[in-house]
């Protein structure tokens, strides 16, 4: 970074390096980087006519949880801009920008569960890894509201040629997950899911593979002897390295109790 040192700690991050973050100059990094961004900053710089009220609300958030200022973020913006806005944060510089988009789109009213994940796809398939868990975060409660449909939509993008997209599919319907409710009719019945899920059993991209053997891990925590089983079926039907790696990783839970 030829601004500043960028680290793994808020406290190491170089002033210079902190003050491209809070222009939206600059995507983050790290983990630490978003957390150290002052939002408030960030939308005067990004969104200069957007009111001082509304800037004064982001410092009065400045404590808050992450996930609570991108909604807050996200309201205000749409609220005071409307969805109009969505053009011009989607291809900005910040991820943290657009991840308030994905917050936009979680937030519009009257609109369809199909209308709103079509909406999501471009930050489903950011090259940001913090857009792509805020694309999620931001329309699981809709996922949640209406999960049967939710399945059946999502269970189209596990033909993705993106393995960011497959990956959407099943990350954002994960029975537990993680800064998120957890989905209750998934958790006691994790089969509801298997449109999503068989055809992701051997997908080629570790980062799929991750998300599926995550998804099983967390049904595992409920239901273990479902997971075992599907995972007995899956390595009997398809040996694959894929699959054999989903299933280490849905089992290790279940395996370090037995």
């Amino acid at each position: 970074m030829s601004a500043g040192r960028s680290g793994k700690r808020v406290a190491d991050i170089e002033p210079a390096r902190l003050g491209l973050l809070n222009a939206g100059a600059v995507e983050a990094a790290t983990l630490a980087e978003c957390l150290a961004t002052d939002f408030a900053a960030l939308m005067r710089a990004v969104l200069p006519t957007i009111g001082d009220d509304a800037i004064a609300t982001m410092e009065r958030a400045a404590r808050e949880g992450i996930s609570r200022r991108m909604a807050l973020a996200a309201r205000l913006i749409h609220g005071r801009r409307g969805l109009v806005t969505l053009g011009e944060l989607r291809g900005h510089a910040s991820d943290i920008v657009r991840g308030w988009a994905c917050f936009m789109i979680g937030t519009a009213e009257d609109m369809s569960l199909a209308a709103r994940l079509s909406a999501i796809r471009p930050f489903a398939d950011d090259p940001h890894f913090g857009v792509r868990e805020w694309s999620w975060m931001a329309v699981r409660p809709h996922i949640a509201a209406d999960l049967d449909n939710a399945i059946a939509l999502l269970a189209a993008w596990t033909a993705e040629p993106s393995p960011r997209l497959r990956r959407f599919a099943s990350e954002a319907t994960r029975p537990r997950g993680v800064w998120c409710a957890h989905l209750g009719p998934l958790r006691q019945q994790p089969h509801m899911a298997l449109p999503i899920l068989e055809p992701l059993r051997a997908d080629p991209a570790a980062y799929v593979q991750d998300s599926v053997g995550n998804w099983l891990n967390d049904a595992g925590k409920d239901r273990p002897d479902w997971v075992r089983s599907l995972c007995a079926k899956w390595s009997a039907a398809c040996a694959t390295p894929a699959t054999a790696r989903i299933c280490k990783r849905a089992l290790r839970s279940i395996d370090r109790k037995g």
